[in-house]
């Protein structure tokens, strides 16, 4: 048997055919148990266990008992991937260390310190990369298969052995230790980096983040099992969320809700995190999220009345409540008080949002901001944004990194948001393959070095621990943090979808797959921490609640009042938004053209800029001429003395895209800031002024949210030029003109959209008023196109003295500007109002006038130099100063008065399928006497809004005014 290699062979006789295979204990040779453990490391002495194998030589040769044996020494050293089958079966998620020959330098004397500081460096490179990689092998998905693999994370990679498994190693500080053993520092990375967390906050610059990470992660307290209390909280909030979908899909089958099932852990780490935040005295929490899942959170979470969910789903109308068109019931926001363990708690509020995924994410923003502002929370940390996403849409909708980006900026920063990704692995039918080229849906975060933490959706107590983390990394970094909630979907895209047309494989794994609930629910019956008679007890409760909630909702019409996420009280509200006029007292205009042109003793202007800024002053007390940009001051400037802050942003905002507003001054020798505005005097209200990134959605989105939840700032978004408004048509479409009918959300946001038709081509031309006059309709939007500095000031000054809580999309000038012939007296702001419609006060005669134009905007004043220039005195000109709500009273009571025009023409400058014609023909026609007969002059219809060339422009241009007076 020897041959064979079988060290010594005990035959003998034995009734019948057998054999007895016997083992001896696991121990280090007896030469050896003198030896220390770290000698014995060193020398990579291993533990050995002798096998005997007795049998009968009549029938069982001594070569095949050796060849026996030196099979079981075979798959002892990992033949035939016999560890790998192990841990396969066994589930465990690693792959095992393979044999090899030991080498250590250690042994071999002095000369090899060189090779042992490199073994050293490797286990500190081995250490790194576990941090950096770490998360690929980490066991997160639910339905997944097989074990993860990658060589950087192999320690053979670096040429450790498991000889060098009980040698001690420089470990860097790994779990609070300066040196481990190998087999200690494996176990530390795999249980902190590869279990059911997985981590990625190597990408992040600052070494002080790292390193309050590293300790959190790598200790042993955080790896601490959960008290029972905890475990039971834990799971009567899955018992309530599984509990809520299933009667739901029984009560409203067919019905699209978008349920949570499958992802369901999400409920109980919202809860941890009002749990924690409420502890640390927070006060609210504003989220923002799609349609998956919503209902469950507005129930488990909000708690919004069952009742009230259950009566939206049978149609049941409140006649008492005050209806626009509505939404669809995962689309609806609400606010409610969430209770805390410690009998602390916490407002929450759900933002309503359209279908349009992640549209939501800046409006969320812009809220909890205002409500900062309010507060006067300047540290960010009264009032938290938390952010729920979608895995497909977080990777690839466009405006996630657009607010993103506005996460560290200072006009936009709410001191970090919490983001929760709801990873179904799979949109609508879309598989991550072909949903993204990057690894995870998460990677766009990266950009603003925010954690990421993928969790094992199917286990709860990870979840938990990565919420506690996560909301801690907020509160102690002001910044964005990332949970990825690796999950599944129970049923298709919704309710009603078939997902097995697309994904067989997948939906017969998910069919076969218990529910989270039941996956703790037998982990809790295995620890006894709960009895199946409690278990059953609470699932019983929450049947006989819903069943309760649902018989109430049969009953009645409940009458429900929307909620609106105000950051001042509706007492507030009232109190310091007076109605009147909007008039100003000359006195108060002489005081903010002093603080406009006064500087701080030894600030240096810059030198082009000083003469511009003090002609102020002789505009206001000589020439009594005040331009565009100046009486946008005094209106700033008055509102501010009457206590109502403003907010203006955008691009190149606080200058002005056509340098006409420089409301920041910056000192030319010390790059010092200053603000006139905010200096006019004690007890002012101020002026917030930004200089958007170079986003038109998220940032258009924000400043939606901040006047949604602030009524009493002027809140204005500049558009660079107005043509680029159509980068946040979405914004447009589904929040600023429908939030009110839709969600009873009103706002007063104010858009600055420059436009007119200067030949500077088919992108700086035109704001698309036609795109906004398609949108009116009851009410919703203010649209004015104002023509003179007067109008704006007053106009403005309306927007918060109405009290009517209306968008106002304002067609703002750019040639105008400068406009010789464009000024206002201070006069005109002292006195007067804007005026829907300004009558031609140049008409001395009316009985002469035989045709009457009406116009809005820029081409008036080339109207009235044509006119004058040809000596004209039959025709008048109308200006039409707000487009919607039509000023259909005034119009026609002006009309009236050229009782002997019979021609009246509608001008513009912008071509016949755009510009105010095919919305206003209609209105007007209904304002014409009989005798009249309405026409349109204007460019004819274009693909393109302008042309690109000026002479073709000046052409074109010249054609329409000269067609105005009715001569070619």
């Amino acid at each position: 048997p020897g041959t064979v290699g079988t060290v010594s062979s005990l035959p003998r006789l034995m009734v019948g055919q057998g054999a007895i295979i016997a083992t001896g204990a696991i121990q280090y040779p007896a030469e050896y148990h003198g030896m220390s453990t770290e000698a014995i490391a060193m020398l990579g002495i291993s533990k050995v266990m002798n096998i005997t194998c007795t049998y009968d030589h009549r029938i069982i040769q001594g070569a095949e008992s050796g060849q026996f044996l030196g099979r079981i020494h075979e798959l002892l050293l990992g033949g035939d991937g016999f560890y790998d089958k192990i841990f396969e079966d066994l589930d465990i998620p690693h792959k095992p260390f393979s044999w090899s020959l030991d080498y250590n330098p250690q042994l071999l004397g002095a000369g090899q310190t060189r090779e042992e500081t490199e073994k050293q460096a490797r286990v500190l490179q081995l250490i790194h990369h576990y941090r950096v990689r770490g998360h690929l092998i980490a066991n997160l998905d639910p339905l997944g298969e097989g074990v993860p693999y990658h060589p950087e994370l192999d320690p053979a990679y670096y040429g450790l052995t498991i000889w060098d498994l009980d040698r001690k190693f420089i470990c860097g500080g790994l779990g609070g230790r300066v040196t481990a053993t190998l087999r200690e520092i494996l176990q530390t990375l795999k249980h902190t980096y590869c279990e059911k967390v997985g981590i990625e906050y190597m990408h992040i610059q600052n070494p002080e983040e790292k390193s309050w990470l590293q300790q959190r992660l790598e200790t042993e307290e955080a790896h601490k099992p959960l008290d029972e209390d905890t475990k039971q909280w834990i799971f009567r909030a899955l018992v309530a969320a599984e509990g809520f979908e299933k009667f739901m899909h029984l009560k409203f089958i067919g019905h699209k809700r978008f349920s949570l099932e499958g992802a369901e852990a999400v409920i109980p780490l919202l809860g941890c995190l009002l749990n924690d935040a409420a502890n640390q005295d927070v006060r609210e929490a504003v989220i923002g999220m799609a349609h998956r899942g919503r209902i469950n959170v507005l129930a488990n979470i909000i708690k919004k009345p069952f009742a009230q969910i259950f009566a939206e789903f049978e149609g049941i109308l409140d006649p008492y409540a005050v209806h626009g068109t509505g939404d669809v019931k995962y689309h609806l926001g609400a606010s409610g008080i969430y209770q805390v363990k410690d009998g602390k708690a916490i407002q929450v509020s759900v933002v309503p949002n359209p279908s349009h995924l992640e549209a939501v994410n800046p409006v969320v923003e812009g809220i909890v901001r205002a409500k900062q502002d309010r507060l006067g929370d300047l540290e960010r940390e009264q009032i938290i944004p938390i952010l729920i996403h979608g895995d497909a849409a977080f990777a690839g909708q466009g405006v996630v990194q657009e607010t993103l980006n506005l996460s560290q900026l200072k006009g936009y920063r709410t001191g970090g948001t919490i983001h929760i990704i709801i990873n179904n692995q799979i949109g609508f039918t879309t598989t991550p393959e072909e949903a993204r080229s990057s690894l995870y849906a998460t990677d766009v975060a990266k950009m603003v070095q925010a954690p990421i933490f993928h969790v094992n959706g199917d286990d709860p107590e990870a979840v938990l621990r990565v919420a506690k983390l996560a909301f801690e990394y907020r509160q102690r970094f002001k910044k964005d943090v990332v949970i990825d909630v690796v999950c599944y979907r129970r049923h298709g895209h919704n309710e009603a979808d078939e997902p097995t047309y697309t994904q067989p494989l997948l939906y017969k794994k998910i069919r076969e797959h218990p529910s989270v609930r039941e996956i703790y629910q037998k982990q809790l019956l295995r620890e006894k921490v709960i009895s199946s008679e409690e278990a059953e007890a609470w699932s019983r409760e929450v049947r006989r609640c819903l069943e309760e909630s649902y018989e109430e909702s049969r009953k009645r019409k409940l009458h429900f009042e929307p909620d609106i996420p105000l950051a001042v009280s509706e007492e507030e509200l009232k109190k310091l938004q007076p109605a009147g006029d909007t008039t100003v007292e000359m006195t108060l205009l002489e005081k903010i053209t002093e603080a406009l042109t006064r500087f701080p003793e030894g600030f240096q202007v810059h030198p082009k800029l000083a003469p511009q800024i003090l002609r102020r002053r002789k505009m206001l007390y000589e020439d009594k001429k005040i331009d565009w940009s100046f009486a946008e001051a005094l209106a700033f400037g008055s509102l501010l003395c009457e206590g109502t802050p403003v907010r203006l942003s955008g691009e190149d905002s606080t200058r002005g895209t056509f340098s006409q507003r420089h409301l920041i001054l910056v000192d030319i020798n010390t790059g010092q800031e200053y603000i006139p505005l905010n200096n006019i005097m004690p007890g002012q209200a101020y002026i917030q002024a930004f200089d958007s990134l170079l986003s038109e959605e998220a940032v258009l989105g924000f400043e939606f949210g901040y006047s949604v939840a602030d009524p009493l700032t002027l809140v204005i978004w500049e558009a660079q030029f107005g043509d680029f408004a159509n980068g946040a048509q979405i914004m447009i479409d589904n929040f600023i003109a429908a939030s009110e009918s839709k969600w009873h959300q009103p706002c007063d946001l104010v858009l600055f959209l420059p436009h007119g038709y200067e030949g500077q081509g088919p992108e700086h031309s035109s704001a698309r008023v036609e795109r906004f006059l398609q949108l009116c309709a009851e009410n919703n939007l203010q649209v004015c196109n104002c023509t003179t500095p007067a109008q704006y000031f007053h106009v403005l000054r309306r927007q918060m003295r109405d009290a009517k809580r209306k968008p106002l999309v304002l067609l703002t000038p750019k040639s105008l500007l400068r406009h010789p012939m464009v000024y206002s007296t201070p006069e005109d702001l002292t006195g007067g109002q804007f005026l829907e419609v300004l009558d031609d006060a140049s008409v001395k005669d009316r009985d002469q006038v035989k045709r009457v134009l009406i116009c809005s905007g820029k081409i008036y004043y080339e109207l009235i130099e044509h006119r004058q220039k040809n000596a004209i005195k039959n025709v008048a000109i109308i200006r039409i100063e707000q487009l919607y709500p039509y000023p259909k009273e005034a119009l026609t009571q002006i009309l009236e008065s050229y009782y002997n025009a019979n021609e009246v023409v509608w001008v513009q400058e912008e071509p016949r399928n755009m510009g105010a014609w095919n919305f206003i023909r209609f209105q007007l026609q209904d304002a014409l006497s009989g005798k009249q007969k309405l026409s349109y002059v204007g460019r004819p219809e274009s693909a393109s809004p302008a042309t690109g060339s000026i002479k073709r422009h000046l052409e074109e241009q010249a054609k329409v005014v000269s067609e105005a007076f009715g001569t070619r």
